[in-house]
């Protein structure tokens, strides 16, 4: 082949469109269950207990852990919302590598050494944990008041339906109403009446 037969073919090569690499399918990422986020708040809290890290960021953890074991079993009713994405994340990523990121410094270097704002790690560390902590209060609040609404929605409809028309001593089935029954009569006059009790001032 010569010179000008070898270029055309190498530019055709070039010119010859790309098929495009196949992509190679695998798993999908598994999306953390209840079960998957109830472990990470307990390797979190076991990080921080064998740490020994200071009592303050101790209860701060802790305030998370609390709140997004409250929220979970809510997150269902929350679909897939950015809240329920929160909780998720919450428990498997911004907490444990908040504590992580402090955890990797040296101790007294991170407690005392001012990085942000005349701040030390410890102190934003602090900052991080509030920040969780508040947004969590936020997020079980906004559930809890859903919960509330629908109990007094609910109430409203029991109301509708069996407390409007209802009187005091009737129980109403459809349209029949079950009364109680009239006392007997009291009648003296009546046959089967016993007679009654003589006034012993009463002259003969």
């Amino acid at each position: 082949m010569g010179f000008l037969g070898w270029l055309r073919g190498g530019l055709d090569d070039k010119l010859e469109p790309q098929q495009p690499p196949q992509m190679l399918a695998g798993p999908a990422p598994k999306v953390p269950d209840e079960a998957d986020i109830m472990r990470a708040l307990d390797r979190t809290e076991q990080m921080a207990a064998e740490a020994k890290l200071h009592p303050v960021v101790i209860a701060r953890v802790k305030r998370v852990t609390r709140a997004v074991r409250e929220t979970l079993p809510r997150v269902g009713a929350m679909g897939g919302s950015v809240d329920s994405y929160s909780v998720m994340a919450t428990a498997t990523d911004y907490l444990p590598e908040a504590l992580s990121s402090y955890l990797r410094l040296p101790r007294d270097w991170a407690d005392s050494r001012p990085l942000v704002d005349g701040k030390t790690s410890l102190m934003l560390l602090i900052d991080q944990l509030d920040l969780l902590a508040a947004t969590m209060d936020k997020i079980l609040d906004a559930v809890a008041r859903q919960d509330a609404n629908a109990l007094v929605a609910h109430g409203r409809f029991l109301q509708e339906k069996f407390g409007s028309g209802a009187a005091a001593g009737e129980l109403e089935l459809g349209t029949t109403a079950l009364h109680d029954p009239a006392p007997p009569s009291a009648d003296p006059a009546a046959p089967g009446s016993p007679a009654p009790p003589r006034n012993p001032l009463d002259l003969e």
